[in-house]
């Protein structure tokens, strides 16, 4: 192969990148649920290592909301860009119909997963937050302000550029 071709599939790859990238970020936003106000609700639930999440913990921190299920194989995708984050900022997981606790736990150790998990066995809190797709997670800022929604597959370094703005 001649260094011209190279250039013009290296050409051709990186324009699929961008159309790819432009496309995934317009039906993430089409999809986006709608929320009633930007700013975060209050929380105070359960997590499933029966610690109590108390969103009025977290003011002054930017925040991460992941909903998902075990039952979700993109979301298995994307579990393990959450725990990345759960690492370097405050992550707090919803499961959606993902059973009952022991289950969750044991699926996060199967996988290798640590981050906080509040178990929605019937799906309020995802209805509350309007949120009918799966994966969905919201960026918050350390105001309590919605900054980022996503739908679907997030790569690690989008979500990382994201809190590097939120921050």
């Amino acid at each position: 192969m001649n260094i011209s071709t190279l250039k013009k599939r290296l050409k051709e790859a990186l324009i699929w990148i961008i159309i790819i990238t432009v496309a995934s970020n317009v039906i993430s936003y089409l999809r986006k649920p709608s929320l009633s106000s930007d700013m975060l609700p209050s929380i105070k639930m359960a997590m499933i290592d029966g610690r109590i999440f108390d969103s009025k913990m977290v003011e002054g921190k930017p925040l991460i909301l992941h909903f998902w299920g075990v039952w979700c194989p993109v979301c298995k995708m994307e579990a393990s860009n959450i725990q990345t984050l759960s690492e370097k900022y405050t992550v707090i997981t919803i499961a959606v119909n993902s059973e009952s606790n022991e289950e969750i736990r044991e699926y996060m150790q199967k996988n290798g997963l640590d981050f906080d998990v509040i178990n929605d066995e019937e799906g309020n809190l995802a209805k509350r937050f309007n949120v009918e797709v799966f994966p969905t997670t919201f960026i918050y800022d350390g105001k309590g302000k919605l900054r980022f929604s996503e739908t679907g597959y997030t790569t690690t370094a989008g979500l990382l550029s994201r809190m590097a703005i939120v921050k």
